[in-house]
């Protein structure tokens, strides 16, 4: 045999392309997505709520513990997280125009905004303060902070709107640019940078979607170990290319920079993808389409009744028709990488990304669509107060209830407020409004004309009837009314019982072991108004909850003059209808009404009435 002879090596080896290894498949861990959720808000309902002057349409979490909020006017608000909560630090008035733009660097010292009047703004975000302002010479698209600890320039990129140019400024410079970028043709709609990998992916209007390395001359596409391809053709970058109208209108790393997050309601479809491959992990469809399906089939995250959804889906076609807010949604990842959380008709969604699953749903108990989230995870370094019990235990559980305090900070659709979902339910002496902020939403500004004019014409609390007696041909109902807690709702409802509107009403839909829904002038529950003509606010109060029988609460989300009373326990109805009453003698008759024979529309095959009701 001769020496040379191959067989004397052995087979060469395989080159990776003509073997490939099979693909791990991540194993889904049900301990390990307890513990994690377990991390992070989990209530239906918001705990707090505090005012801008106009409608919202930024938050942001910083790592250094304060929350940042901004809106369409112009106006940025510090807020630092407390014990409880957030504390107001700092107002500006930072831009005339819109804030278009907003970005805090990776360490959470540094924030920039932006705005069409062509300013960039810089903020210390420690000392919360304005450090640098430059005024541009294009009007800017959207920013990014783009630097690395070590290097020598704090270097922030901004995109041009009309144009595909990317320019790169000195944070502390004299406002020149230190380069530009010019990998894409058309505007970049969205970037951001990953921190690990020091990599910048930005997509275009037309759909292209770059990677680049922010170091000047080349701008190079990163290499490995960053990213394990060199040609896009081997990666799914060209997803937006081939799907047309589906730019995003946000892009958000998860915190390890394995993944990357793309959203929009542009085709509402929610992109995972795998950095390192540039592929596609997971996508979710969240279009309207398949959101009725799903209600419809009773798949959805969650079953509510036919009118309640009609509404927001009404709400949704406005939504889309508002280019401005449209912008605003976006899709964020928890701090383990694990979950991605987006807002949606039902809720803000908690989606386990591995099991490509919903897991929870935050706010699905309120009537708000939001749109902007930041998630605040961990525990404010001031938080020490523990109990002697919980100091005393060696339950590790215990111990790390004390720490843990996470919030998901959320906007919505037309609202001047910002929301705080946390682990915690509303104190039982929340408020409403009507309660001139004692109570989960503070009023933090000063009224506008309007609200003064609506305070200046309400009655005083003490002038509110607390009692009424509902008189009806099956006997009398005596009622608790929640004067403090819904002073509107309580003076619509006498103000229209005082003049005698609701006498002669039917009961014209009983329910069993539901409800007896009645005030509707018509009789087929489509008639009726509220005292002043119109429909006003809900007065949603977060103690005042469908928890037992003999609940008196407004029928329908823009309450006119209908209203129900509960003949058992309806917790789905929290956060949807006002509670502004409570039975207290007489459940005998709500239970005597309810038992009344009734047709398959659910209204009594013999007339139940109101005689009257007297107010006390």
């Amino acid at each position: 045999m001769s020496d040379s002879d191959d067989d004397d090596f052995g087979p060469m080896p395989a080159r990776p392309d003509d073997n490939p290894r099979p693909r791990k498949r991540t194993k889904y861990n049900a301990s390990d997505e307890r513990i994690y959720l377990n991390q992070l808000p989990c209530t239906d309902v918001y705990e707090k709520s505090f005012m801008h002057r106009d409608t919202l349409s930024f938050v942001v979490v910083t790592k250094t513990e304060f929350v940042v909020t901004a809106s369409v006017d112009g106006h940025l608000k510090f807020w630092k997280k407390s014990d409880d909560g957030i504390e107001f630090v700092k107002h500006f008035r930072a831009h005339l125009g819109e804030i278009s733009g907003i970005s805090t660097n990776a360490q959470g010292t540094l924030l920039v905004t932006i705005s069409p009047t062509k300013e960039l703004k810089i903020f210390d975000v420690l000392q919360f303060d304005m450090i640098n302002m430059i005024q541009l010479d294009f009007t800017p698209g959207c920013v990014a902070w783009v630097y690395q600890p070590d290097q020598a320039y704090f270097t922030v990129a901004v995109s041009d709107a009309n144009s595909g140019a990317i320019h790169l400024f000195d944070a502390k410079g004299d406002g020149k640019p230190l380069h530009t970028v010019s990998l894409h043709r058309r505007p970049v709609a969205v970037m951001a940078y990953n921190a690990h990998h020091n990599t910048v992916v930005s997509i275009d209007t037309a759909g292209m979607m770059e990677y680049w390395v922010p170091e000047a001359p080349e701008f190079s596409v990163p290499t490995a170990p960053a990213v394990s391809w060199r040609f896009k053709s081997d990666t799914d970058l060209f997803e937006f290319c081939k799907n047309k109208g589906s730019i995003p209108s946000s892009l958000n790393f998860s915190p390890d920079g394995a993944l990357f997050v793309t959203y929009g309601l542009a085709d509402r479809q929610v992109r995972v993808w795998r950095f390192a491959t540039g592929k596609l992990y997971r996508k979710y469809d969240e279009s309207l389409a398949v959101v009725a399906e799903m209600q419809q089939a009773g798949t959805a995250a969650k079953k509510i009744d036919d009118m309640e959804f009609g509404r927001r889906m009404a709400m949704e076609r406005e939504l889309e028709a508002n280019a401005q807010a449209s912008r605003y949604v976006n899709a964020v990842f928890d701090a383990s990488s694990t979950f991605v959380l987006y807002a949606t008709p039902l809720g803000v969604k908690i989606v386990h990304v591995a099991a490509s699953k919903v897991s929870a749903l935050i706010g699905d108990a309120e009537t708000l669509r939001f749109l902007n989230l930041a998630l605040y995870q961990g525990a404010p370094k001031a938080k020490k107060v523990r109990s002697i019990a919980m100091a005393a235990s060696d339950n590790p559980a215990l111990a790390d209830a004390s720490l843990v305090d996470p919030m998901l900070v959320t906007t919505s659709f037309k609202k001047n407020r910002f929301y705080l979902f946390t682990r915690r339910a509303p104190s039982e002496d929340a408020g409403t409004a009507g309660d001139g902020g004692v109570g989960r939403d503070a009023f933090n500004e000063k009224p506008t004309k309007e609200e003064l004019t609506v305070a200046a014409i309400k009655p005083a609390r003490g002038q509110l009837a607390e009692v009424a007696v509902l008189h009806t041909t099956m006997g009398d109902i005596t009622l608790r009314l929640f004067a403090d807690h819904t002073p509107k709702t309580v003076e619509n409802w006498v103000t229209l019982a005082k003049n005698n509107y609701y006498n002669g009403l039917l009961f014209h839909r009983v329910i069993k072991e539901f409800m007896l829904q009645t005030g509707d002038p018509k009789g087929d529950g489509t008639g009726g108004e509220s005292c002043w003509g119109g429909e006003f606010e809900d007065e949603i109060v977060g103690n005042l909850k469908h928890d037992r029988p003999g609940t008196l609460a407004m029928a329908n989300a823009g309450p006119g003059s209908q209203f129900y009373l509960t003949t058992v326990a309806c917790p789905w109805l929290d956060g949807k209808h006002t509670v502004f009453g409570r039975v207290t003698a007489g459940l005998d008759i709500v239970h005597a009404i309810e038992n009344t024979p009734v047709d398959k529309q659910d209204r009594p095959l013999r007339d139940v009435s109101i005689t009257s009701i007297s107010i006390k």
